[in-house]
């Protein structure tokens, strides 16, 4: 730890690098399997759903073929079902399947227990410090 604060472009980069090291290492602990893309649309259908594929597109911020590919691997594992869509028989409507809830839950679980073992092993101070650090982040990113 450094005893001098640094500025706010210091700050920034630091916490860019550090907040995508923390995101790598809980995607690898998640041990869902999928890449972060699948994990990531499926989270949305979950999330959002049940949704068009355009729809999907515009929450995922891809294009529609890019959707459109990933689908087809979520269909293909079995985590998302596809239903004509009662509005408009031209589309269709995209919801997680129980393994698919199921999978997400678990890749939950087990980063939620990868954190929690790494807190239990810090001072009651820190723990406090990593609490209000949390509540100014989540205010922040509102």
């Amino acid at each position: 730890m450094r005893s001098t604060s640094l500025s706010e472009h210091e700050l920034a980069s630091r916490l860019r690098v550090d907040f995508a090291r923390v995101a790598r290492r809980l995607r690898q602990e998640a041990g869902t399997g999928l890449s972060p893309s699948l994990t990531s649309a499926l989270a949305s259908v979950e999330r959002c759903g049940p949704l068009t594929p355009s729809e999907l597109a515009t929450v995922e911020r891809v294009q529609r073929p890019t959707v459109t590919r990933l689908l087809v691997r979520l269909e293909e594992l079995g985590l998302v079902l596809r239903t004509p869509d009662p509005a408009d028989r031209r589309s269709t409507l995209i919801s997680v399947t129980p393994a698919g809830s199921s999978l997400l839950a678990g890749g939950r679980t087990r980063k939620d227990v990868f954190l929690s073992e790494r807190l239990a092993g810090l001072s009651a101070a820190d723990r406090a410090t990593l609490e209000r650090a949390a509540e100014l982040l989540e205010g922040m990113l509102e």
